[in-house]
């Protein structure tokens, strides 16, 4: 009961000690990887994401990981966000990769196999044309389901205006 609610003074200062070498790893590993180090554009970019937050939990709250071999973890995983950022450029690897968007609704026509597919409810839809403020099915020009898992919705007050068609050039329609 006692290891729950106390610790020594040396434990803390090597908390900080490793907290700050860390950080510092993180900053100078995210200053070369780039910007999309966090970004939400891909499942392999969540994946990266999720593996340095517990590569810098792992090596700040245990006495097993030293500080080095948290920096070298860091570094691997800063590495192949690299090197797969890099191979995504071909269609074999973006393919197994990257998510493809997903169209939920064609102009004032819901897809509900689509939302099956990607697991959205109705309700989600409604929802989210509220946010868009939708106030007529026919301002609606597509609903997107993005590779990030967020919903994008093109609306138009002029029901003639038609949005360019490369803008949905990647969205898979079935």
């Amino acid at each position: 009961m006692e290891k729950w609610f106390g610790s020594s003074w040396e434990a803390l200062a090597a908390i900080c000690i490793t907290a700050v070498g860390i950080y510092g790893a993180v900053i100078i590993l995210t200053r070369i990887a780039g910007k999309r180090s966090f970004s939400k554009m891909s499942s392999f970019d969540f994946a990266m994401t999720v593996a340095v937050g517990s590569i810098i939990a792992s090596t700040l709250l245990t006495t097993s990981v030293p500080l080095i071999q948290g920096i070298v973890g860091l570094a691997a995983i800063y590495t192949l966000q690299i090197s797969v950022a890099f191979l995504r450029r071909f269609k074999v690897v973006s393919d197994h990769v990257d998510n493809s968007p997903l169209l939920l609704m064609d102009g004032k026509e819901i897809l509900k196999d689509n939302l099956k597919k990607a697991r959205v409810t109705e309700g989600d839809l409604r929802s989210k044309l509220r946010e868009a403020n939708v106030l007529n099915l026919s301002q609606v020009r597509a609903v997107i389901f993005e590779t990030t898992g967020d919903i994008s919705v093109l609306h138009s007050e002029d029901e003639n205006e038609v949005f360019e068609d490369w803008l949905i050039n990647d969205v898979k329609r079935q």
